[in-house]
């Protein structure tokens, strides 16, 4: 179990550290080490889900460690409440953003080994403070730079605690 500190409240997580090993282990050590202190929501789309755990407030993207394997393929779904791994295009390219689905967004999950149907890694799920990931995903958002989608407000992770 972690915990996600936010200007807006606590988001509690169970973490599936059985069905998603190598993703957990990663998530693990941000919090470890410290990493998601002042970092924040910088992607949030109503309908869809929030996004945070890579930049920090002047929206400077953190230094990360290498990227992990994609473990998708654990085939859970990626259902309101529950947290997976951000990436880019490449499917082994997560590092230490996450976003939180606030709707059931099944089309994001393991069709296929091909890069377009591999899916998003599910590692864990909120157990407590939904209502906090429904308050952030319901703050306006505007532009900043080539960045769309970014709370008008900072929404600061203030810390991600282990239970």
């Amino acid at each position: 179990m972690v915990t996600i500190k936010t200007t807006k409240g606590d988001i509690k997580l169970e973490l599936f550290e059985k069905e998603a090993p190598i993703t957990v282990k990663n998530f693990l050590s941000y919090v470890k080490s410290g990493f998601y202190k002042g970092t924040i929501f910088h992607r949030v789309i109503p309908n869809f889900m929030i996004q945070g755990g890579g930049m920090d407030e002047n929206f400077m993207q953190k230094e990360t460690a290498a990227p992990i394997k994609n473990e998708a393929t654990n085939q859970i779904s990626n259902k309101r409440g529950t947290i997976a791994m951000a990436r880019t295009q490449i499917v082994d390219s997560a590092t230490s953003q996450f976003f939180i689905n606030v709707v059931d967004n099944d089309f994001l999950d393991f069709k296929a080994p091909v890069p377009q149907y591999y899916g998003y890694c599910v590692f864990g799920k909120v157990v407590e403070g939904m209502d906090v990931a429904d308050a952030i995903v319901s703050v306006p958002t505007t532009a900043k730079g080539m960045h769309r989608d970014v709370p008008q407000e900072n929404i600061v992770i203030l810390d991600v605690v282990e239970e």
